[in-house]
C-alpha cells in the first residue's frame, strides 16, 4: 500500500470513535462500583490467568490441583469483608452467579482483594450438572459463564471477561461429584460403521 491509501478510514464505520483522537471512557455494558449492573450484581469478578495451569490446560492434573483447589473446586478469592457479609470462611463451597450462569467454587478469603472485587481463574474445564441446559450448575467453576460475550468495542474485539458482575453466597444444595476429568462419554453406535473407501 503506499501512502495516499493508508488512512483513519475505517473509523468512519463507528461513529462513537469519530473526532476522539485523545483517550477517553467508553461506559461498559456492566461496571461494578457504582456502574451499570452493579446495584443487582455488587461484585467484579475478575478472570485472570492461573498460576499452576497455561489457560485450560493441564486442569485435569490432579498434582497440580493439589497446590490450588479449595474443597475439591476452582478458588474464588475474596476479601474479608465481602466474605463476612455474606457469612463465607476459608475451604467454603459457594456458588457464584449472575442472570448468565452460575458456578460452585471454594472460598478463599484474603485481604489481598479489595471489597466488591473478586477472582476466579480462566481456565477452569466446564462441568455442568445437566449438560446442555441454559444456566446448568457448574460443579467445578469455570468462569467462562459468567462473562458476557461481547468484544470490549466496536473497533477493538478483544475479550471483555474481566467487565462480569456477580454475587456469591454460601452454597447449601447437593454437591455433585466433578465428572469434567473423567475423560469422554462411551457413545453407542446408532448405526452400523461403514469404511469410507466403501461409501458410494
Amino acid at each position: 500500500l503506499c501512502c495516499s491509501e493508508v488512512s483513519i478510514s475505517p473509523l468512519f464505520r463507528w461513529p462513537n470513535l469519530l473526532n476522539h483522537y485523545n483517550p477517553m471512557w467508553f461506559e461498559k455494558a456492566e461496571r461494578s462500583h457504582g456502574g451499570p449492573g452493579s446495584k443487582h450484581w455488587p461484585l467484579h469478578l475478575q478472570s485472570a490467568h492461573p498460576d499452576f495451569r497455561l489457560h485450560s490446560q493441564l486442569c485435569e492434573s490432579p498434582v497440580l490441583r493439589q497446590y490450588y483447589a479449595v474443597s475439591g473446586k476452582e478458588p474464588v478469592f475474596i476479601s474479608p469483608q465481602d466474605a463476612r457479609a455474606r457469612g463465607i470462611h476459608n475451604g467454603d463451597i459457594v456458588r457464584v452467579f449472575n442472570e448468565r450462569g452460575q458456578v460452585l467454587a471454594g472460598a478463599v478469603v484474603s485481604d489481598l482483594y479489595t471489597p466488591g472485587v473478586v477472582r476466579i481463574h480462566e481456565g477452569a474445564w466446564y462441568d455442568p450438572t445437566k449438560g446442555g441446559e441454559i444456566n446448568a450448575l457448574c460443579k467445578y467453576g469455570n468462569p467462562n459463564v459468567l462473562t458476557l460475550d461481547i468484544g470490549t468495542s466496536q473497533l477493538a474485539q478483544a475479550t471483555s471477561a474481566h467487565t462480569a458482575l456477580v454475587e456469591i453466597e454460601k452454597y447449601t444444595g447437593q454437591i455433585d461429584n466433578v465428572n469434567a476429568f473423567n475423560g469422554p462419554i462411551e457413545m453407542v453406535a446408532q448405526c452400523e460403521y461403514v469404511p469410507a473407501q466403501q461409501v458410494k
